[in-house]
């Protein structure tokens, strides 16, 4: 065993192999893989090694794509087989609104490049004959699933690692990780010591373990799973002798089950309700190749459903059940990426679906590790994306919560109960009390919209528009024609102080720093100028600058904070960071009233010529010291104002006490969100995130790019100067009684001939880098969704997707906004847009200046 290495990677699961192979192919050869038992000893080796492409999140879906497209080139390289039986697939929908669904999910894949198709249950019994078709009222038919063995698919990326020069040991157990001041790792092992400049936690079920050595505590726990292996049947065996073909997967969400075709019988697994996690607070380090006691009692519901909907299985003896751990985090999703206020201490875990996703982990870790970013947009698998309120224990009910709903749809405006409320502010029993609905926002209770008295505050959970839609439309309604007021404290807060914050924050930010009491808006872009953040920056004083922007960014942001302090020279370490979280929580008062009912609670002026807008002051606010924005996200007159928690049940009812003169009314999340559609704002890590650059998304007037030379500059001119491939717009669509809720595909009416002349969609993650490590630009980049090319329906193509939207309910429309190419961006004709909305194709146009108050006279007046 070496002694020195670049980087160690601990856990020798399919997720451990494919990130050493994935280094090795990346030009790292000096690493080491250190399994404590022998390859697969963790959840790999019983898994049932499945794989698919779909999943909620369209850039993890690209990642599993790709994964599954990986197989054929580790058996290449290794020349060890994978077994991968591309069988194909169907989801069954057995309810309308479970089709609906299925037709949200069909419409995603037209802008991903995936040739699912939406069957009928009898074109699906004919691939599946052992079902019974009246169950269910339609299908989702993916060629691309079926499944493989975990065994030779992990032993086929560690020899390829091996081939490409990595190290593998086995059967020595990590027991300790300690960091030299360098910020060199020691790997204290049974072995011995090695010392790295990296370490990956890819621990699989003992990856708490390990993060709990470097003082971290990971949101991942490990379930009970079980699946049964029936002996074989007559009925597989004929229909593998009269087609020449294999039985397909088939996932049905009523019974909560997915089955497929194992040798001559079947395989059958449940995510049942009443589920249950496998050692929850420390896992024995001796576990190793054992199954846990099968509990067929725990899945009889399931089963008995997943019996009556396919009858042929009931009959058929079962010959195993298999009941084994496997780790999740909350969402479902993988933790991967740098940890947060570690140096070059990286995850790799709670990949649930690691036969699905295993490769891409492995793909975009290693990027992320040998250049710098992970060439994706990885959001939805960051580590970066839960905070603190991410506990032992809070985990615990949120991965239950999401195991025992993992075949379950989640609607648009459903809001889940577990482990809440975690985090609430000092007005939570208000808000209760004055009938709100409330939202989990990265862990903090959020008033979504507030219902009528006497009815019950409760979403009716819809992909169509629900019982907030009216309420909602009157929260928006007044306070357009009179004043509102909402609670902000779910923004990100933030100080940046000391000698130099002033030129750190100008090497960060694409904007000029504001002069003092002054406001400006900024992107801040990685070094490939693309999107990583979006920033509300005032100057509160000669060396103090306070900052806002998305809650759940916080610890994203952090990381990079603290990745680009100063570490040498004049200003090294005199550069503080400081987050507020909940220490610092906030209101907003907006409309046409809002300054005379602040004028009531102040005693400065704050007329218009006293208090301009993107004006910040410090002042007390119904005699409670707070610090004010002259801004607010509904693109109208209004204030933001910030206090300490101690203050805030203070400053809410002298506003209510204010305001009832000029009709003031409470207003939600939701509220606020429709609000921004009329104006054309973007929000962030939906229009704004990692795989759009600046002049895409529309943020021209904050880059200065004569300013000084700020992280992603060079990129930034190359775009502007080149143009933007793709750009941020605005539709009004002709919607029915459903509108717009994200990654739905945009159509255009271009024939072959001018579609050739517009630039083709990127779509959602197209990748940054090439086999060879090169960075993918241009045309080039266009690669990763050119099947979209393909999409074609007459004259009409797939061109764009939308990013987020839903009903603007002053300005009375539907509003969408996404990504199109830029050489249809301004083009507002009638006839040109379609967007699917649930499988059917509405009329949309772009509206290029925003509906409500496009001269922005309000907000500054």
């Amino acid at each position: 065993m070496k002694s020195h290495v670049k980087a160690v990677v601990i856990g020798g699961g399919v997720v451990g192999c494919s990130v050493l192979y994935h280094l090795a192919k990346a030009g790292w050869t000096d690493i080491m893989l250190i399994e404590r038992s022998e390859l697969t000893s963790g959840s790999s080796w019983h898994a049932a090694g499945g794989f698919h492409t779909l999943n909620g999140d369209p850039n993890v879906a690209k990642l599993q794509a790709y994964t599954v497209q990986l197989y054929k080139e580790i058996e290449e390289l290794s020349g060890q087989s994978c077994s991968l039986h591309l069988t194909g697939g169907v989801m069954m929908a057995d309810t309308p609104e479970r089709m609906d669904f299925l037709r949200l999910a069909h419409a995603k894949g037209r802008y991903l490049g995936m040739d699912t198709e939406l069957i009928t249950p009898s074109e699906a019994k004919a691939m599946f004959p052992l079902m019974d078709e009246t169950n269910f009222v339609g299908a989702m038919w993916d060629p691309v699933e079926g499944h493989l063995d975990p065994s030779g698919t992990t032993h086929a990326y560690a020899k390829a690692a091996r081939k490409l020069g990595a190290e593998i040991v086995l059967r020595n157990r990590v027991v300790e990780l300690t960091q030299e001041v360098d910020g060199t790792w020691n790997v204290v092992t049974e072995q011995g010591t090695v010392k790295a400049e990296h370490v990956v936690n890819c621990g699989g079920l003992w990856a708490r373990e390990i993060g709990r050595m470097v003082g971290v505590e990971l949101p991942v726990l490990a379930m009970e799973h079980m699946y049964l292996l029936t002996e074989p049947m007559p009925e597989v065996e004929e229909f593998n002798r009269s087609t020449g073909r294999e039985m397909i997967g088939v996932l049905d969400f009523k019974g909560e089950i997915y089955t497929r075709q194992e040798r001559n019988g079947i395989l059958l697994g449940t995510y049942e309700k009443a589920c249950k996690p496998w050692s929850p607070v420390n896992t024995p380090w001796d576990f190793g190749h054992e199954l846990l006691q099968p509990d067929i009692d725990r899945i009889a519901p399931s089963l008995e459903i997943g019996f009556k909907h396919f009858p042929g299985i009931e009959t058929a003896g079962i010959k195993q059940i298999i009941n084994g751990p496997f780790t999740f985090a909350l969402d479902g999703n993988p933790l991967v990426g740098p940890v947060q206020g570690l140096t070059n201490f990286w995850c790799a875990c709670a990949v649930m679906a690691g036969f699905s996703q295993g490769g891409g982990v492995g793909l975009a870790l290693s990027n992320w590790m040998v250049h710098g970013d992970p060439g994706f947009d990885v959001w939805g698998m960051d580590v970066a994306r839960f905070g603190e309120w991410a506990s032992l224990r809070y985990t615990n009910a949120k991965v239950r919560e999401n195991y025992s709903r993992r075949f379950s749809i989640r609607f648009p405006n459903e809001e889940l109960p577990a482990a809440r409320p975690a985090q609430t502010t000092p007005l939570y029993d208000t808000m209760l009390a004055n009938n709100a609905v409330m939202g989990d926002s990265w862990g903090l209770e959020t008033p979504l919209w507030f219902a009528p008295k006497g009815s019950e505050p409760k979403d009716i959970v819809s992909f169509h528009r629900s019982n907030d839609f009216r309420p909602i439309g009157e929260e928006v309604r007044t306070t357009r024609e009179k004043v509102g007021v909402t609670e902000i404290a779910n923004f990100a807060k933030y100080e940046v102080s000391g000698p130099g914050s002033e030129d750190f924050l100008n090497r960060l930010m694409t904007n000029r720093m504001p002069k003092a009491g002054r406001i400006v808006l900024t992107p801040m872009l990685n070094e490939f100028g693309k999107l990583i953040g979006d920033f509300t920056i005032a100057k509160a004083g000669e060396e103090r600058f306070m900052i806002w922007s998305s809650s759940a960014a916080q610890k994203y942001h952090m990381r990079w904070f603290e990745k680009h302090l100063p570490k040498d020279g004049p200003r090294a370490s005199e550069v503080r960071i400081h987050r507020f979280d909940q220490t610092l929580v906030g209101l907003s008062i907006a409309g046409p009233k809002s300054r005379d009912l602040l004028q009531k609670l102040v005693d400065v002026d704050i007329s218009t010529k006293a208090f301009r807008f993107m004006d910040f002051r410090e002042m007390a606010v119904g005699g409670a010291p707070c610090m004010v924005n002259r801004i607010t996200y509904t693109g109208d007159l209004g204030y933001e104002i910030w206090m300490a928690p101690a203050y805030q049940r203070l400053v809410y009812r002298a506003i209510k006490d204010a305001g009832e003169e000029f009709g003031l009314v409470d207003f939600g999340m939701r509220a606020l969100l429709s609000m921004r559609l009329e104006k054309n704002f973007p929000t962030w890590f939906r229009e704004l995130r990692p795989i759009y650059g600046p002049f895409e998304g529309g943020m021209d007037r904050f880059v200065k790019l004569e300013k000084n030379d700020f992280i992603g500059r060079e990129a930034a001119a190359r775009e502007q100067a080149e143009g933007p491939k793709l750009r941020r717009v605005s539709f009004v669509v002709d919607a029915a009684d459903a509108d717009v809720m994200g990654d739905e595909p945009i159509w255009a009416k271009v024939g072959d001939k001018d579609y050739d002349t517009v630039e083709k969609p990127h779509g959602y993650g197209a990748p940054r880098f090439d086999t060879s490590g090169e960075e993918v630009r241009g045309s080039k980049a266009a690669e990763g969704a050119s099947a979209v090319r393909g999409i074609v329906d007459g004259d009409w193509r797939v061109v764009g997707w939308v990013t987020s939207g839903g009903y603007a309910h002053y300005v009375q429309k539907s509003m969408a906004q996404g990504y199109v190419p830029a050489a249809l961006a301004e083009n507002e004709s009638a006839g040109l847009f379609e967007i699917e909305i649930l499988g059917s194709r509405r009329p949309a146009r772009i509206n290029v200046e925003p509906p409500f108050d496009p001269s922005g006279e309000k907000m500054r007046t």
